[in-house]
């Protein structure tokens, strides 16, 4: 009994340490693409115009592939669906550096969009399930590992930039290390343990169909907090440079200054939040987050110059980076025996927010003004104090208190 409970518990950490180096790949990956989208546009040769067209394509094809993904596991294992959707994904982008026709172009982002919604969904089903397995929060985590993929893949980008490298000589050399590493890793991808369905709702307490079948009406305060999170997360990375030049006043340099802060607190907020978690619960983790993003919303719309709204722009990362991991988290727990598909439908609304908050907050720039505009995803950030309770976790479920006890720690 005791070396099948070891055997277990490295099969977990391995599984563990394996969903963080895809997490990681990814934060990588995406940070390529969307941070080089100039130089993409430039070698094909698209117009304004069509440039939104080809971007807006991205995310409603991944809520596609997400849907499929839904779909697929229910005949094949996560982890089989993610070992093979992360490779097309690193080919995508290579494809996307190296084509020369506009078809060319529109077939690698495709590719990219489906692959990308199978990942996502796919990563997460795992997490949702190493977590139950654990019995404690580590969701924070496999994000954090992603923000920090980000950060690399961005500073890999501006690299790429900086020395004028095409696409081709940028890309390359980069899948070259990740796709092997991928492959590798994914031989020790673990699904969590599957627990049978009880029918106590966690929120209330009471008896619900919650443990079975996905019913999408207790689903969806959860789908409304990952759509206005994202819609957060693309304000600011769509606007953040423009309104702090325009706006505030502040030089092309200070500009980049408000996401790259963005970016580093939202992997020190995800690096610590698992312990935030643990000790008071995710349910007061994600009131704090959510006040906090509130109130950098706030700075930044009643900045009075540059630097204060750089200031708000890094509360943002804070505040807003508990609440993606911790929706997904909330749905495993909600409905435990059909996890995979809760994670699945959440996540397209992950791309429902991407595609609303950029275009949102431009046409209110437009035809109000930017700082008034900045107050529209604070409203919607804030609705989730409303649904705060529908991140609570069931004691029966993790045991008394926050987490469940277990006699091995498993890392």
């Amino acid at each position: 009994m005791t070396d099948a409970a070891d055997a277990a518990d490295s099969g977990l950490r391995h599984g563990r340490v394996s969903l963080a180096l895809s997490f990681f790949v990814q934060g990588v990956t995406f940070a390529l693409l969307v941070t080089r989208i100039p130089a993409v546009q430039d070698r094909y040769g698209v117009s304004d115009g069509l440039l939104p067209a080809f971007l807006a394509a991205v995310p409603v094809l991944a809520g596609v592939g997400s849907v499929a993904t839904e779909k697929l596991v229910a005949r094949v294992r996560p982890r089989a669906v993610l070992r093979w959707a992360q490779p097309v994904v690193l080919l995508a982008l290579l494809g996307v550096g190296a084509g020369e026709a506009m078809w060319q172009l529109a077939l690698a982002l495709a590719a990219f969009g489906v692959a990308v919604g199978a990942l996502d969904a796919s990563m997460n089903m795992l997490g949702v399930s190493l977590q139950r397995a654990y019995g404690r929060s580590i969701m924070l985590g496999f994000h954090a590992v992603y923000s920090l993929g980000g950060i690399a893949g961005a500073s890999l980008a501006w690299a790429g930039a900086h020395w004028d490298l095409p696409l081709p000589v940028s890309y390359l050399p980069v899948v070259a290390v990740l796709l092997p590493a991928a492959l590798l890793g994914s031989r020790w991808y673990a699904d969590g343990e599957r627990k049978p369905a009880d029918r106590r709702d966690p929120v209330a307490g009471r008896e619900s169909d919650a443990g079975g079948p996905v019913v999408f009406k207790l689903l969806l305060p959860l789908c409304l907090v990952m759509a206005f999170a994202y819609i957060g997360d693309s304000t600011v990375s769509n606007w953040s440079a423009k309104y702090v030049q325009d706006v505030l006043g502040g030089s092309e340099e200070l500009a980049t200054v408000p996401y790259n802060a963005y970016m580093v607190t939202t992997l020190l907020g995800r690096a610590v939040g698992d312990l935030g978690v643990r000790r008071f619960g995710p349910v007061a983790v994600v009131r704090c987050g959510t006040l906090l993003a509130g109130a950098g919303f706030a700075v930044v719309a009643l900045a009075p110059g540059a630097w204060v709204g750089v200031l708000g722009f890094t509360m943002l990362g804070l505040g807003l980076c508990v609440l993606v991991p911790q929706t997904f988290a909330a749905a495993g727990r909600l409905f435990p025996a059909s996890s995979d598909s809760a994670v699945a439908r959440l996540n397209v609304f992950n791309y429902v927010g991407f595609l609303i908050g950029s275009p949102l907050v431009g046409v209110l720039g437009d035809v109000w003004n930017h700082r008034g505009a900045m107050l529209v995803p604070m409203a919607m950030v804030l609705v989730t104090l409303a649904y705060a309770r529908s991140f609570g976790t069931d004691p029966a479920r993790y045991g008394g208190g926050h987490e469940r006890s277990r006699t091995v720690d498993v890392g």
